[in-house]
């Protein structure tokens, strides 16, 4: 017999939440392999712009990061040849070099001790709405994850290789989850891969619906009250999980199984056990 039907919402949001703890099992990837198949399910979703755009894991090793290297591709990358890279982007295990544009990830990570990944990218829809320098804007149940928690930088500061765009990025990001930037691109920066590679996706959802909706007419604000709690509950780390296993069973059907050798892309418990990154 049915016991939930008289419990208030926010009983019902807890115990949803206490059984995701339970049903959703953590991947036992590592954090080569979660980064390695982050760049492919980007690829798949119209991430990649050539060479450009960084996808970056915190290493063991303090101020390091893990890194792809310059001039492969995201649906080139594996787990085998990234690099691990420090502060200054001097290359401590892996061939080749980082992609100079990475200092600003290094400012992030300094400003950011909650950070563990930051994706930047310049997928289309993001990108055609950094040419209007306008914010974000968030009015639908999908991308409340992104409600309060998306800054803007409306003024390019050119090419990022300098200090000065690793200060001024950093900054514009502040304690926020995503950065859109004028004439550029966005910005993810998120205290687990899976978070951030699901929020990359979603930003780039929310960019293409804004696009759609404005050219039909005005868009119409939700309220702030149901838009943080959509929020919240979108924004778990075991939805996160949930999300990116999907995202990765997915690409490796898809035929990026080569970014992680010996996992398939049938169900979560077909994944490699964990090794030493």
């Amino acid at each position: 017999m049915a016991d939930t039907f008289e419990a208030g919402k926010s009983e019902l949001v807890d115990l949803a939440h206490r059984r995701m703890e339970t049903a959703i099992p953590d991947s036992g990837w590592t954090v080569r392999q979660k980064l390695a198949l982050t760049c492919r399910i980007l690829f798949d979703a119209g991430h990649d712009s050539g060479l450009a755009g960084q996808i970056t894991a915190r290493a063991e090793r303090p101020g390091t990061y893990y890194t792809q290297r310059l001039g492969l591709g995201f649906d080139e990358v594996t787990e085998s040849n990234l690099l691990l890279v420090d502060e200054d982007l001097n290359v401590l295990e892996g061939d080749g070099m980082a992609n100079p544009a990475n200092r600003f990830h290094s400012w992030v990570y300094r400003a950011r001790p909650d950070v563990n990944c930051v994706i930047h990218t310049h997928p289309p829809h993001i990108s055609a709405l950094s040419m209007l320098e306008t914010p974000l804007v968030v009015s639908h149940m999908d991308t409340c994850p992104l409600y309060e928690d998306c800054a803007f930088l409306e003024e390019w500061p050119g090419i990022p290789v300098g200090n000065e765009e690793g200060e001024l990025i950093a900054a514009a990001l502040g304690d926020k989850r995503a950065l859109l930037l004028a004439h550029h691109g966005q910005l993810v920066a998120t205290g687990t891969i899976e978070e951030a590679c699901t929020l990359a996706l979603l930003f780039e959802r929310a960019a293409r619906l804004q696009l759609l909706a404005s050219a039909a007419g005005r868009i119409r604000e939700i309220p702030g009250p149901l838009a943080r709690e959509a929020h919240d509950w979108i924004s778990t780390p075991k939805r996160g999980q949930a999300n990116f296993a999907y995202y990765a069973r997915r690409a490796l059907r898809a035929g990026h199984g080569d970014a992680v050798p010996g996992a398939t892309g049938s169900t979560p418990a077909s994944v490699p056990a964990p090794k030493e990154s």
